[in-house]
């Protein structure tokens, strides 16, 4: 059953939508958010853009105890870079913008698992040592049919590491879960002018 109702994903998605506008128009990012409960608990994201279903830009921030962010700013600041900042990519354009879909990956606080307790659909993987650092999201296993052990070799290799590096005593492995939508969900409201936002503007607004 989804944690959120359909009322927070459109408002979730607008979130992100007006901070993508506002991005690529190069205007300042978003400096205040509403003030629901659901917006302000600490959260991580992962913002993906399309454009004729392929992939335009994906950037995301894992929940982290060090340094908490609200969800809104996760949400916020993940579009903003994904338009701007992948390093895969130009930046996202304003002719592009009545093209972009967006989806959103809102994720779980990760937690070790053994190799053995990874399930395909259902988790994403975050594999780290030292200093590297490799994420994968749960929609990537499934849409390349992978195994959980080629989920592994790939996530570490995100990483910059050897393909087994999992299999080192230094090489911490752990899964999140992740709630994901997308705009795709939402014909209707997706049909108006990019930037206003499905559901955004209807009892709040959002002060650039």
């Amino acid at each position: 059953m989804s944690s959120f109702a359909d009322s927070e994903k459109r408002r979730l998605l607008a979130l992100a939508r007006q901070s993508l506008k506002l991005a690529v128009q190069g205007l300042p990012p978003l400096a205040e958010f509403p003030p629901d409960a659901f917006f302000r608990v600490p959260g991580g994201a992962f913002v993906t853009l399309r454009m004729r279903r392929r992939l335009r830009g994906c950037i995301g921030r894992l929940p982290s105890d060090v340094a908490p962010v609200s969800l809104a700013e996760a949400v916020a600041g993940c579009a903003r870079s994904a338009a701007l900042e992948d390093p895969r990519f130009s930046p996202v354009t304003s002719d592009e913008l009545p093209q972009i879909e967006i989806e959103l990956s809102i994720l779980s606080a990760p937690f070790d698992i053994a190799p053995a307790e990874i399930i395909v659909g259902r988790h994403g993987l975050y594999v780290s040592r030292r200093w590297s650092r490799g994420v994968l999201l749960p929609q990537v296993a499934t849409e390349f049919r992978w195994t959980p052990g080629r989920f592994l070799e790939e996530t570490c290799a995100k990483a910059g590491l050897s393909h087994d590096a999992w299999k080192e005593a230094d090489t911490r492995v752990q899964a999140f879960t992740a709630e994901i939508f997308s705009e795709a969900e939402f014909p209707a409201e997706n049909s108006a002018e990019p930037g206003t936002g499905p559901g955004l503007g209807d009892t709040h607004s959002i002060s650039t």
